[in-house]
């Protein structure tokens, strides 16, 4: 995957608009993945007495801003927990606007995307999205496959969990088929049966809205990720959010279960 490299006008609207923040971020410990559960829509609505939609169309705001910051400080990957399997469940005249939404933001961002040299990806049970849907994600994949940019990753009706089970039965049909044996599964290669293997595990989740959990979001991925839980509801959390949760996450020791003395650098007496 190639590194984004920010150009020098991307630098400059981090830094006019949060200059104190921007300078505090080490541009070499920045993640190579951060994934979000954005969370709150519905709650922002209601608390204003808004139609729950209205929080979702807010919520759009705060996707563009995170996507824009990600890209300028040069972020390779951003995944969005934008549907679950689960979202089936809610009524369906949400989910017909959350569909409708989600059509109108493809559509509007491909342009946007081209642009800023942002490649498209998703993640989940693509084939239950209706088949527009279906469609456009296909053909929007296809037209910035050759971006080498920031990878703006939907997670759209996904699960952990359905991930996992998607990979097993792939993996037995291969056993079946007798192109790999029982000594051949290992986490390498269920890992490459994951629905992107070829992105990193996430070094960063987090999750808006003041819960605290992860709520069956890349289960398999995040078993190393760094979570950064805030009360903010989703629309509410911008680019100042984003830069501040960066911030949190450079001053973390990651061990990845050696010592803290293995991980820091020698010191000579």
């Amino acid at each position: 995957m190639n590194k984004q490299t920010p150009t020098t006008e991307d630098q400059n609207e981090t830094a006019r608009r949060y200059p104190e923040l921007f300078a505090e971020i080490d541009r070499s410990l920045l993640p190579r993945h951060v994934a979000i559960i954005m969370d709150g829509n519905g709650r922002w609505a209601n608390t204003r007495r808004f139609p729950r939609i209205k929080g979702h169309r807010e919520g759009v705001r705060s996707v563009d801003d995170v996507v824009a910051c990600a890209r300028e400080l040069g972020i390779p990957v951003l995944t969005l927990y934008a549907f679950s399997v689960e979202n089936w469940k809610r009524p369906q005249v949400e989910i017909r606007a959350l569909m409708a939404l989600l059509k109108e933001y493809i559509k509007a961002k491909v342009a946007v995307m081209q642009e800023n040299n942002i490649r498209f990806n998703t993640i989940g049970r693509i084939h239950d999205l209706p088949g527009e849907i279906q469609k456009l994600v296909k053909e929007t994949t296809e037209a910035t496959s050759r971006n080498s940019g920031l990878v703006l990753n939907l997670a759209l009706s996904y699960g952990g969990r359905a991930e996992i089970v998607d990979a097993v039965q792939a993996i037995v049909k291969e056993s079946a088929e007798r192109r790999i044996g029982p000594e051949d599964v290992n986490e390498a290669l269920v890992t490459a049966h994951m629905y992107s293997p070829d992105l990193p595990d996430p070094d960063m989740i987090i999750r808006t809205s003041g819960e605290n959990r992860i709520s069956n979001f890349l289960t398999w991925q995040s078993v190393y990720s760094e979570f950064y839980f805030t009360p903010l509801l989703w629309p509410d959390f911008k680019r100042k959010e984003f830069l501040e949760a960066i911030i949190d996450f450079q001053k973390r020791e990651r061990r990845f279960g050696l010592t803290g003395e293995q991980v820091r650098p020698h010191k000579a007496p």
